[in-house]
């Protein structure tokens, strides 16, 4: 499939182009000079792992993703809560790390856990392993850890051989032997699909990289976007590509103060324009995602100065030592909190979270007595 551009279709998506060019740039521009930048950037991680699972056709509520991500869960996680909570993880690793680091190998073989990844932990885990072995050569092997610490030195000598595959140290007659032998313990074939190379598939999306290059930001996103749709390089994490989407704007420097919601943007628009057959009316709808998701992040940066400036009222005048600033701050990062959560965060005691939430006035949004929680509606 080609993912160029041709000239009657760049003239009709020039106004769409425009348009989420300037939206994106208004709102980089108000995040970067706004107090509350940081806890925006922090909110928007949790809003755009809910959205990842709503355009996959599955609800997940930003509730649970905040009280799973504190370990504070009132029930047993679903399956999609998990998903939701791995998106999370993998936006705020693609953020603490350089702007172009998701998009190159070493990236997304971690985002990816494939072979890349392991090797890395693999040294890690084998550096450190050489001083356990020398401890345990002193300790009885029938202990009650025995077989534990087997299947760890297992682990790690699969590890070190595919290291050494990887590296050259083995003859390439050995290296083939490897591949049956490391889906000897998947039979059925349930964990992976060998008819299903997602290295390739990987290897020919990143070759869509230089095309992108050399058009706008925005428009290369939106290219990069479909081709990541079209190709399908994981199957079971298809919702990778809306947050490499994001890390490509920033390391364009199109979004440079956090990383942009492109699926919270995504699922506003309707599901027919998303995968229509035209690939204009696609790449029209992505462009209107992304001018959707700048105009909801400007609003939700006016929602949240004015309830900082309300919350200043509260506690301007307060000594020097008091907890309401950073209470503060707590609560702009988070779409809700609980007496539990600000506990922990502050170093006090639940009653003492109570009795700042009092002070600092901010609304109720459970309206129960247990698993009391509230946040900025």
């Amino acid at each position: 499939m080609r993912y160029d551009i041709d000239g009657p279709l760049l003239q009709t998506l020039l106004p769409p182009i425009a348009a989420a060019e300037d939206a994106l740039a208004r709102l980089d521009e108000r995040v970067l000079r706004s107090a509350i930048g940081e806890g925006f950037a922090e909110r928007s991680h949790f809003f755009d792992a809910a959205g990842a699972l709503w355009v996959a056709g599955e609800l997940v509520h930003v509730e649970d993703l905040v009280l799973h991500d504190a370990h504070m869960d009132s029930r047993a996680p679903s399956h999609e809560l998990t998903i939701a909570h791995s998106v999370l993880r993998a936006r705020r690793r693609i953020w603490t790390g350089e702007p172009s680091w998701a998009l190159g190998a070493s990236g997304l073989a971690a985002l990816t856990a494939t072979l890349g990844e392991g090797e890395g932990k693999a040294q890690e885990v084998n550096g450190h392993a050489v001083a356990i072995e020398s401890d345990e050569e002193a300790e009885d092997d029938n202990g009650p850890l025995a077989a534990e610490m087997a299947e760890i030195d297992a682990l790690l000598a699969r590890s070190q051989r595919l290291i050494d595959i990887h590296t050259g140290k083995v003859p390439a007659s050995e290296a083939a032997a490897v591949s049956p032998a490391r889906r000897s313990d998947d039979p059925l074939g349930l964990l992976g699909d060998e008819e299903w190379d997602e290295e390739q598939r990987l290897a020919e999306w990143r070759g869509v990289l230089p095309l992108a290059d050399g058009l706008p930001p925005v428009l290369g996103a939106v290219i990069l976007f479909e081709a990541w749709d079209r190709i399908e390089p994981l199957r079971r994490q298809h919702w990778l590509g809306g947050l490499l989407v994001a890390s490509y704007l920033r390391a364009r420097g199109k979004i440079a103060s956090h990383l942009f919601s492109f699926y919270g943007g995504l699922k506003l628009v309707r599901h027919e324009r998303r995968r229509a057959r035209d690939r204009a009316t696609r790449l029209q709808a992505f462009l209107e995602a992304m001018h959707l998701g700048a105009t909801a992040g400007l609003k939700e940066i006016d929602r949240l100065s004015l309830a900082r400036t309300q919350m200043e009222l509260r506690f301007r005048g307060r000594r020097s030592n008091s907890s309401l600033p950073e209470l503060a701050d707590f609560i702009l990062s988070r779409p809700m909190v609980s007496a539990a959560m600000i506990a922990r965060h502050l170093s006090i005691t639940p009653r003492g979270a109570l009795n700042l939430v009092n002070e600092m006035g901010i609304r109720e949004i459970t309206g129960r007595g247990r698993y009391r929680a509230w946040g900025i509606i």
